[in-house]
């Protein structure tokens, strides 16, 4: 084992379980940070992405972008980071950093040559393929790190990376607060962050889940109303009720129903990927001035934001911490919705 190579887990092909395997992380730059993965968590996009459903991708995969640990080693120009801090690295590792929305601290949506960097299967500045947290060790530029909060655990902090911002950016965009009536559909892994990160905000929330199971979970994690989509009367009884809807599941629903329990000038923002295009009526946004919208992620600086945010209010993820072995099987309880809330892994296991 030379000083950058380290112990992963990586998907070899397309649809294949992932194996154990080693890596190499490229030698420290001027402004580059070594940090000691402690925790990385399973998100569902780390499935999709390993089983080629959201396009061809380059094998062997080493997934994950929620990854949490501490700082081992600085380059000689770092002034952000000592050996020894508590960090953090979410979805994106670089950008090209001179676009409009890069200078406004919107790197997930950067327009440059060089777009966005994810932490894993994208092509960095160095021409490389990026590879992500199922691993003992990682290096990245300091300027796309993130700090992580004594107050939390590192463990439960991980999923906050990339579950946790995509849920705190639209919420902070659309001024979820005091006031304000907001609705999370789904009560899943990105879900149960949205309630608690939108309770704290202050605003009233209601789960939106296709059933009462987790009724007494989410009332428990701040909600204040629960209903259940499969029943037609909360469409009726919740028309016209919301100032603001994050769906947060992948399925196929009924968005027309959905933009019905808007108030006039309401949002609903997509969160979840469906893999087939779905469609609106245009009647069910001009009658009453609703927007339907999108989200991704947040910048850098939006991220350190949430953190923040989740460490002075006592927010952190719902995990099933999981030994490297178990990455398959929880894969397999993914796709099932059998994880409450995030599988996170430790990576000394690895």
């Amino acid at each position: 084992m030379t000083q950058n190579t380290v112990a992963a887990y990586a998907a070899p092909a397309p649809k294949a379980p992932l194996e154990k395997t080693t890596i190499t992380r490229r030698e420290l730059g001027p402004h580059d940070i070594l940090i000691d993965i402690k925790y990385a968590g399973i998100c569902h996009s780390d499935i999709h992405t390993v089983q080629g459903d959201w396009g061809d991708r380059q094998y062997p995969i080493v997934p994950g972008h929620e990854i949490a640990g501490v700082v081992t080693a600085v380059g000689a120009e770092v002034t952000r980071y000592a050996v020894g801090d508590r960090a953090g690295i979410g979805c994106i590792v670089d950008s090209c950093r001179e676009c409009d929305n890069c200078l406004a601290g919107l790197q997930q949506y950067c327009t440059g040559e060089l777009g966005m960097v994810g932490t894993y299967a994208a092509t960095g500045r160095d021409g490389e393929q990026t590879q992500g947290g199922y691993s003992r060790a990682v290096v990245v530029d300091e300027n796309y790190a993130l700090r992580i909060p004594e107050s939390i655990p590192l463990d439960v902090a991980a999923p906050l990376l990339c579950a946790g911002i995509t849920l705190y950016s639209p919420l902070s965009h659309w001024q979820a607060g005091p006031g304000k009536k907001v609705a999370i559909v789904g009560l899943g892994g990105l879900g149960h962050l949205g309630v608690k990160i939108a309770h704290a905000m202050g605003a009233e929330v209601t789960v939106l889940s296709q059933s009462l199971r987790k009724k007494d979970d989410g009332l428990r994690l701040g909600a204040d109303h629960y209903r259940a989509t499969s029943d037609p009367a909360t469409f009726e009884e919740l028309a016209d009720s919301f100032d603001l809807i994050l769906n947060t599941v992948s399925a196929d629903l009924d968005l027309d129903a959905y933009l019905g329990l808007l108030r006039t000038g309401g949002t609903m923002v997509q969160l979840g990927a469906p893999e087939k295009p779905q469609s609106i009526s245009p009647f069910a946004l001009v009658a009453r001035r609703k927007s339907y919208s999108g989200s991704m992620i947040g910048g850098i600086a939006e991220t350190q934001e949430m953190l923040d945010f989740c460490g002075e209010h006592g927010i952190a993820a719902e995990i099933e911490l999981i030994r490297a072995e178990q990455i398959n099987e929880a894969y397999e309880r993914v796709v099932a919705s059998d994880v409450r809330y995030r599988f996170v892994i430790d990576t000394a296991t690895i």
